[in-house]
């Protein structure tokens, strides 16, 4: 099963677009801190916490395949980083089968009780609590997964999981700090202290932390194959606790759930095909980005020249606009349809929009903050798995159903109240998502599992993992490490501290109104997962050196 990793030649060097030579550059060395190197072997996994990565990757070595090792890794990662998702959560993928692109939508619709009447005289649906809970559909997807393409049976994926949930896990260090800032934020939401707070103060990285609640969870959901989560004895607990609690969630609404293949939306640049999930998630508004850029001349500029990052700025800016008034759930976009937003006229007038040495403000804003968990599997017959699940903000509405191990997600926030509104709340009706897997393709063959988990920053995220790796030539760990960006409200940008002074004077000078974060921010400028066939059949993979995760493989 282990093979020789390093049998083929490698490229040293910085990239340098110049040479007009975008080939993969694998070294030891680059220009940006980090602690870590990329990883390259024939099976592989990278996640944002170093116990469902292993997971992930125990389940290949047991000879599952990549979307035996995407689920383990999912359900690993409910436990293990419950600030990024949970039981409760939702879910996409893009599968890259070995013949083919799938895309699924496991993300969850409106209860029957959800309706704009019942906020009447409200604005906005509350951010936390159960008002806005919808319908999970993590457990789905995981089930409709492994349906299709697993080889392993269902119930062994979660083996893991439950030895941990028994046994403890050691809290790793960054989400010990998402925690303690979810439960000062939380602590009154119904059920939430009991399951995360029982001492009464958030627990700190390092210490052993058990669910024996989530392990008889887990196993229910395994023997039955998600039937007693949708149907059965946990969809009547849950269903229970919601009607004590004056809430909408009922059994049917959990019942009549399903995940959907939905195919991809694509974007050419160049030799290479940005892939992402249809509406009605974010994933397009980088796929329009993408389009306009091949209208500039960002492919005569270095990786880090303030130039190059002003055009992708400016070109983010005006996709995040364009996502925000139109993006839905699919059977609800009347006004413009997703074929008519990536219309290369449209995007090619849309580039003559951006002036090259000056920042606009078209008007636009980034997605609301959140919590989300990204991953990527690849295995030795060339299967890849591009995956992520989300509570929407950190640890979802706050609700947490006594004696199950399940909190709920918030993506009810995602609607909203105006009936002239895109995203206006309907019976049966899919939220506006932040949460987005990619996939790049190049002449047909899979090239880039990735992702860059983090509500605003995700489209923003996959538009810069993108160039950085198939425009200027950067390894996965390069790419992760470079310093990131994010574009906020109006002129408004975010940088981190480690992008260098005189590049953010260019930047100013442009017009750009600048903000520094620090890169531990373990949220602002989100978690990036990377990982990159080489031409021999060979993956090189990097995981966000601001996380707690890691790549792994063998």
């Amino acid at each position: 099963m282990w093979r020789d990793l390093f049998a083929f030649g490698f490229v040293l060097g910085t990239s340098n677009n110049k040479t007009k030579d975008s080939r993969m550059q694998i070294t030891p060395h680059h220009p940006y801190p980090s602690r870590r190197s990329p990883v390259i072997a024939t099976n592989m996994v990278a996640a944002s916490q170093p116990l469902a990565a292993q997971a992930g990757l125990g389940i290949l070595a047991k000879g599952g395949n990549a979307a035996d090792a995407a689920i383990a890794t999912a359900i690993m990662l409910t436990l293990v980083e419950p600030t990024g998702c949970g039981l409760g959560s939702d879910a996409f993928a893009i599968v890259w089968d070995g013949k083919e692109l799938q895309g699924l939508n496991a993300s969850g619709r409106a209860p029957a009780l959800m309706t704009p009447e019942r906020f009447e005289g409200q604005k906005v649906i509350p951010f936390r609590g159960w008002e806005s809970v919808t319908v999970p559909g993590a457990v789905s997807g995981w089930l409709a997964l492994s349906k299709r393409f697993g080889r392993l049976p269902f119930e062994a994926l979660f083996e893991p999981t439950i030895h941990y949930a028994e046994e403890g896990f050691h809290l790793s260090p960054i989400i010990a700090q998402l925690w303690a800032k979810g439960a000062e934020d939380l602590k009154e939401q119904m059920g939430f202290a009991e399951m995360f707070i029982p001492t009464g103060q958030a627990p700190k990285a390092g210490e052993l932390i058990k669910a024996p609640d989530m392990a008889e969870t887990l196993r229910q959901i395994a023997e039955t194959e998600g039937r007693a989560f949708y149907q059965g004895k946990i969809a009547e607990v849950i269903e229970d606790y919601a009607v004590k609690s004056g809430a909408a969630l009922r059994l049917a609404d959990l019942a009549s759930h399903k995940a959907d293949w939905c195919g991809t939306v694509r974007q050419d640049f160049d030799d290479i095909t940005l892939h992402e999930i249809p509406p009605n998630g974010q994933g397009i508004a980088a796929l329009m980005a993408l389009g306009m850029l091949s209208h500039s001349h960002i492919r005569d500029l270095d990786p880090d020249d303030p130039r190059a990052l002003h055009l992708q700025i400016e070109a983010m800016k005006l996709a995040l606009r364009d996502a925000e008034h139109y993006v839905a759930d699919p059977d609800y976009m009347t006004r413009v349809s997703p074929e008519d937003m990536l219309d290369p006229e449209y995007l090619k007038s849309r580039a003559k929009l951006i002036q090259p040495q000056s920042a606009t403000d078209f008007k636009s804003g980034a997605p609301k903050t959140g919590g989300t968990v990204y991953l990527s599997t690849a295995d030795e017959t060339g299967m890849m798995v591009s995956f992520i699940q989300s509570n929407y903000a950190g640890f979802g509405s706050g609700i947490c159903i006594p004696g199950t191990g399940i909190h709920l997600q918030n993506r009810g926030a995602g609607f909203s109240l105006d009936p002239q509104s895109q995203n206006y709340l309907a019976l049966g009706k899919r939220p506006f998502h932040t949460i987005i897997p990619a996939f790049l393709m190049k002449a047909g063959n899979p090239l880039m599992s990735f992702g860059v988990m983090g509500g605003p920053m995700q489209a923003q995220g996959h538009l810069q993992m993108t160039l950085r790796t198939c425009l200027w030539g950067q390894d996965p760990q390069m790419a992760i490490d470079a310093p990131r960006w994010r574009v906020t409200q109006g002129l408004g940008l975010a940088c981190e501290t480690t992008l260098p002074e005189k590049t953010r004077q260019a930047l100013a000078d442009m017009g750009h109104d600048i903000t520094l974060e620090a890169p531990d921010n373990a949220f602002g400028f989100g978690g990036a997962q990377l990982i990159y066939r080489l031409d021999n059949g060979a993956y090189l993979g990097g995981s966000e050196s601001r996380k707690d995760g890691q790549v792994v493989g063998f």
